[in-house]
């Protein structure tokens, strides 16, 4: 399932470079024929276009390093993993980065400006793939389908993928709803380019989301039935309990109860913990895995680029510390590692005990910025499979790790956070076994376990079990600990010791581009 999937995801990103046309004369048929009456004359094609929507979280328009793509920012920079990432931990307690490519020294010290080109990239990929998919479903209407002569199984199996591109784009208006709050918004009965998109309150979009979450659900195949790293049922309940987590947040509402009863939907909808917490990142964890609900997937030889997990294995090593090892023999590029404070979390920085802790180095204060050996390496993400055999790698340089956007551990950590914040239809002793499932299997025994919880319990435990897959900035944003003082790490706010920042920078800002371009749009406050 795997490979045909990355396979038609390979072809289906060959129309985003071919679906433009001649700069010039707008009445000129595009020279390479790839119009929409081609692309969606078959039902084959959607299965072609659908693909397109999923490639686009993995692939960049340009695949050369030094080729402009979004936000004003090369390729290499541009794929969505590796800006999300950038944004939700490049900005925290988990990790510091040692170059000085222009904007990454603000994000490490928590002072980026409104034009800080890495949060103006995510942005502006958010809104290219909520755009693609709009496109999509305007070509996949009811309508659309007759007047091509599609119908019967054909038609059923198109309405399923309206559903999935329906749930990609909440999921990126999820992503700008938490990380830019009121970002402007189009669906696919606007039209293109007549006029400005307006700007959508953050309560608003939030209502949004939930609905079209809520309105797919029936549509979207049974959890654990959908092709690999397509979505299911279970993708939209699994973003239904992390945007209930963070409903208090979002619209000033708790909702501790509805993620609760979302997560519980994941949880008894039959997945199960992988045995293994390292196997969970490496370059097979699409086999024999239950514990995944969905992953953006990669392949280190058809569909290369300086994103996803490339960047960040190859990010988090360099040349001494074996690259073959990590499954990039001729890769390492020593940028990402931690702030002290991650592996603070854990009983030991080796993973005698606690076995997610996976670091590498001897020395975990990061007292130079500049210098990689200061802060330890995280080694959690291998191209190497669970035998030990690295994939075919184009150049040794770049990964096969599919990256999981959900897991049931974070359902399970959704489940006891709630339960803790007032939360009803759970119980403490439910969230208390969850926690304990997940603690065995890190300690490989009862060792780790614990005999209760709180609130603050979550934010550890998250940190202990889903550090850098980026939730940071969002779970210390929830606890109230992003920009207070109450909490600082080194380089927080630009002081080596760390400092509180102001509470506007919760919020990342419009980017400066945007905002010249739409007069529609206002500022976040603060900027």
């Amino acid at each position: 399932m795997k490979n045909s999937f990355k396979i038609t995801m390979t072809i289906g990103f060959l129309l985003i470079s071919l679906n433009s046309c001649k700069k010039g004369d707008l009445n000129l048929t595009p020279t390479n024929d790839v119009t929409s009456t081609t692309v969606y004359a078959t039902p084959a094609g959607y299965k072609q276009s659908l693909a397109k929507l999923y490639a686009t979280y993995a692939l960049t328009s340009s695949q050369g390093s030094d080729a402009s793509d979004i936000g004003g920012i090369n390729a290499g920079f541009a794929d969505f993993l590796r800006l999300f990432w950038t944004s939700q931990e490049l900005t925290t307690d988990e990790a510091i980065c040692a170059w000085g490519d222009v904007g990454i020294p603000e994000l490490n010290h928590s002072t980026w400006a409104v034009d800080n080109v890495f949060l103006r990239g995510l942005y502006s990929r958010s809104i290219l793939q909520i755009t693609i998919c709009n496109e999509f479903l305007r070509e996949s209407t009811p309508e659309k389908l007759a007047s091509r002569g599609i119908s019967g199984v054909d038609a059923s199996d198109i309405q399923r993928y309206r559903a999935e591109a329906r749930f990609l784009r909440a999921y990126q208006y999820w992503v700008l709803l938490d990380g830019f709050g009121s970002p402007p918004f189009v669906t696919e009965n606007d039209d293109i380019g007549k006029v400005a998109p307006k700007q959508i309150s953050r309560a608003a979009l939030f209502t949004y989301v939930e609905s079209e979450l809520k309105a797919i659900e029936g549509t979207l195949a049974n959890a654990r039935t959908n092709e690999y790293g397509r979505a299911d049922q279970a993708a939209s309940w699994a973003l239904l309990a992390r945007l209930y987590l963070n409903a208090q947040v979002y619209t000033g509402t708790a909702k501790y109860t509805d993620a609760i009863t979302y997560a519980s939907k994941v949880i008894n909808a039959g997945y199960v913990l992988k045995s293994n917490y390292k196997d969970l990142f490496l370059a097979d964890n699409n086999l024999n895995n239950l514990e995944t609900i969905l992953t953006i997937n990669y392949d280190g030889s058809r569909g290369t680029n300086y994103g996803g997990t490339t960047f960040l294995i190859n990010a988090g090593i360099n040349g001494d510390m074996n690259p073959t090892s990590y499954g990039v023999p001729n890769g390492g590029w020593g940028g990402n590692r931690t702030r002290q404070n991650l592996p603070a979390l854990f009983p030991d920085p080796n993973g005698n005990s606690d076995k997610r802790g996976a670091f590498f180095g001897t020395k975990s204060n990061v007292d130079d910025i500049g210098v990689f050996t200061d802060g330890l390496r995280v080694t959690k993400f291998k191209n190497v499979t669970s035998t030990g055999v690295i994939p075919t790698s184009l150049n040794g340089t770049f990964s096969s790790l599919d990256f999981p956007l959900f897991r049931l551990s974070e359902q399970y950590l959704i489940y006891g956070e709630a339960v803790m914040r007032g939360g009803s239809g759970g119980s403490t002793a439910q969230a208390l076994a969850y926690v304990n499932n997940l603690r065995q299997r890190a300690y490989g025994n009862a060792s780790g376990n614990v005999a209760s919880i709180n609130t603050d319990f979550f934010l550890d435990e998250r940190g202990r079990e889903l550090y850098w897959e980026g939730h940071r900035r969002t779970d210390l944003v929830r606890y109230g600990k992003f920009t207070d003082a109450s909490y600082l790490w080194p380089f927080k706010g630009g002081v080596k010791a760390g400092t509180g920042i102001q509470a506007f920078r919760n919020l990342y800002p419009i980017p400066a581009a945007d905002l010249i371009a739409n007069p529609n749009l206002k500022q976040n406050t603060g900027y």
